[in-house]
């Protein structure tokens, strides 16, 4: 379980924060007291959880790119964090195919920059990199992917999150080598997370937000791959996971410092097409979708994760089912649509989730 003790008055610096994952991890930090530190480029949509939640008002906040080397190792030197979280990224597949460049600069040379940054930052005691659960080598077969299996992408997104896994281990064997901990005393793992869905994502080109969007202007929802399967579990899950598991790295070091994976429980996957027609049982209101007939690229048909080294030696394991992520992210989007205080209904789903979370016994 995650000890809220260990975060109090911690300085904690986050890249990505304005981002959807980012904006959550920000505000569950803040409610344990953390000193955050964001560094990311401006909300890339409007409206956005970042702005509607006032994710800034706690924090210091620095828009600026993660591919500004310069900037990021200032920052790092100037705000001396004890952990740090990379979530910042080229985050979308179809965009990768429009913008194979701008992909790899972020995702792989953001990284370099990132770690780099670290090396140079001798406070840094935990260093959680978040990649993907697409870095894997996709047989599109029923297997649920291991930490050890081979990592690879047929598209520029993928890819390139299997080449900052390969970065990360290459930093971490050259500069932060765990037989070497003594001397430099920093950690650093890389997360690997299913599909994350909850309140506040308006991104395109995803499922729940496109769902949302039609459902709210009562037009059929049109998806690309109905049949594609994913680990969907909510985005708290996994945020959780990355939490744990950055406590474990600062307190055990090079004893946690590999690949995690943080995925639904027993590998549990749905197709899209299931996903929605629960999405829709929650809606109600004549939500509908259908297949869209047009051509698309390429995308996965079946990805699945096995995150049994993360429930067993972790102690982390996910508490939201399915069907309670779709009811909380419904619910978070009706009350933004009523008009409601949305950093408060955030918090309390932060809470609601800490509550689940207490009191689920881990065996």
């Amino acid at each position: 379980m995650i000890q809220a003790d260990f975060w109090q008055g911690r300085r904690v610096l986050l890249t990505g924060h304005t981002g959807f994952k980012g904006s959550w991890l920000c505000l569950w930090l803040q409610k344990m007291g953390a000193r955050v530190i964001g560094y990311a480029l401006p909300p890339a949509t409007q409206p956005n959880l970042f702005e509607l939640a006032r994710v800034e008002q706690q924090m210091v906040s620095i828009l600026a790119d993660v591919r500004d080397a310069d900037r990021l190792r200032s920052a790092l030197t100037t705000h001396q964090p004890e952990v740090v979280f990379h979530l910042a990224a080229q985050a979308e597949i179809l965009p990768s195919y429009a913008r194979p460049v701008d992909t790899y600069a972020t995702n792989v040379m953001g990284t370099v920059n990132l770690l780099d940054a670290v090396r140079h930052s001798p406070g840094v005691r935990a260093v959680v990199v978040v990649t993907s659960d697409k870095c894997y080598e996709n047989a599109e077969s029923s297997h649920c992917y291991r930490e050890g299996d081979a990592l690879g992408g047929v598209d520029p997104y993928s890819s390139s999150k299997a080449c900052a896994e390969l970065v990360s281990a290459a930093y971490r064997s050259s500069f932060f080598n765990p037989a070497d901990y003594a001397r430099h005393g920093t950690a650093v793992a890389t997360a690997r997370a299913g599909n994350a869905i909850g309140g506040g994502d308006w991104s395109a080109n995803r499922l729940i937000p496109d769902a949302m969007r039609a459902f709210a202007e009562q037009r059929p929802l049109q998806v690309r791959h109905p049949a594609a399967i994913r680990p969907w579990q909510h985005a708290l899950d996994p945020l959780a996971g990355y939490l744990l598991l950055a406590e474990q790295l600062y307190q055990q070091g090079p004893a946690v410092a590999e690949a995690w994976n943080f995925g639904p429980s027993g590998g549990n996957t749905h197709s899209v097409a299931q996903v929605l027609d629960k999405l829709i049982d929650i809606w109600g209101d004549g939500a509908a979708w259908s297949g869209d007939p047009s051509t698309h690229p390429h995308e996965a048909h079946g990805l699945r994760l096995n995150a049994s080294k993360a429930i067993s030696v972790l102690r982390w394991q996910p508490h939201w089912s399915l069907d309670r992520a779709l009811r909380m992210t419904v619910d978070w989007h009706r009350a933004h649509s009523r008009g409601e205080d949305m950093a408060a209904v955030s918090k309390q789903q932060i809470n609601s989730y800490c509550q689940a979370a207490k009191s689920t016994v881990v065996t």
